[in-house]
């Protein structure tokens, strides 16, 4: 039997708790989009780009969704939200706001933040996919998901909206 971290198992039950269907693919670990596309294909999704940004100040957090062909401009995305220049966080904050370590960034994160410190900003394109791929909280695996049960069922579930923005 393969162990798999709690935190990976931890989203499986919330999912399944949420009645939403999920399908997982085992990989050896990945850490850029570059190496999700081929996982990507082989589910036949988007694999998300997910990068976890903060302002100038460290005070406000933000996890952005975009397709993964996409590139972050912090000049677009700072006027869009808006806050003070945007930058990448430092893996503290990810650790401690969405139990996630680099490579593993994603929407799934937003379960472990009960206190709301990290706001979603998700690029329109990906709205109109209708299945998502993400990683559990890991990066040997990764899953497909409906998006409209993300946007519909997932994140009320945990309490989180999201903001789009056109990147």
């Amino acid at each position: 039997m393969e162990m798999r971290q709690e935190r990976e198992l931890e989203v499986y039950r919330l999912l399944d708790s949420l009645g939403i269907a999920w399908e997982r693919w085992d990989h050896p670990p990945v850490a850029t989009i570059e190496d999700c596309e081929e996982i990507g294909n082989k589910m036949g999704v988007p694999m998300c780009k997910n990068l976890f940004l903060c302002n100038r100040t460290h005070t406000e957090f933000y996890l952005l969704m975009l397709g993964g062909e996409k590139t972050f401009r912090t000049k677009e995305i700072s006027k869009q939200i808006p806050t003070s220049r945007l930058s990448f966080a430092e893996a503290e904050y990810m650790e401690e706001y969405l139990h996630i370590s680099p490579g593993a960034v994603s929407v799934m994160g937003l379960m472990n933040d009960k206190e709301h410190h990290v706001k979603l900003l998700i690029d329109a394109s990906l709205l109109e996919e209708e299945y998502l791929g993400c990683h559990p909280c890991v990066n040997t695996s990764s899953i497909r998901l409906r998006t409209e049960d993300v946007i519909r069922v997932f994140l009320p579930a945990v309490g989180h909206d999201y903001r789009v923005v056109n990147v």
